[in-house]
């Protein structure tokens, strides 16, 4: 547990390094995971000025469901006046993100190595 969230889920794996909560998805996102998911990120994701960093690099499958708890996860975040980096290279997941708009909200980048190097130039609510 991290700053007494509730137990993490099969798809949903909290740690902290370097200053940033990774929240890892695992497995299939689909509207099972992301039900099973929602209170802990959504408990993950309350407090203020969080630097997050969402990896999607262990997932098998991501559809709608998913693409909603991200945005929700972003939007949370970013109204507690905190950053959000998601990584991602899984390509079809990387097109859902284009073709529905939301690929420059939320900026990927390849690798949790890239998304640590990156640190300080990530989005901020302002």
């Amino acid at each position: 547990m991290i700053d007494g969230a509730p137990p993490t889920t099969g798809h949903l794996h909290p740690y902290r390094t370097q200053g940033h909560l990774v929240l890892e998805f695992h497995g299939e996102i689909d509207v099972n995971a992301a039900l099973d998911m929602a209170q802990a990120l959504d408990a993950h994701t309350a407090h203020p000025a969080l630097s997050v960093i969402i990896d999607l690099s262990h997932i098998e499958f991501f559809d709608c469901s998913g693409l909603r708890l991200l945005c929700r996860a972003r939007r949370r975040i970013l109204e507690h006046s905190g950053e959000l980096q998601l990584v991602c290279d899984h390509r079809l997941t990387l097109h859902i993100l284009r073709v529905t708009g939301l690929f420059p909200g939320f900026a990927p980048v390849s690798s949790l190595k890239e998304a640590l190097d990156r640190s300080g130039t990530i989005e901020q609510a302002g």
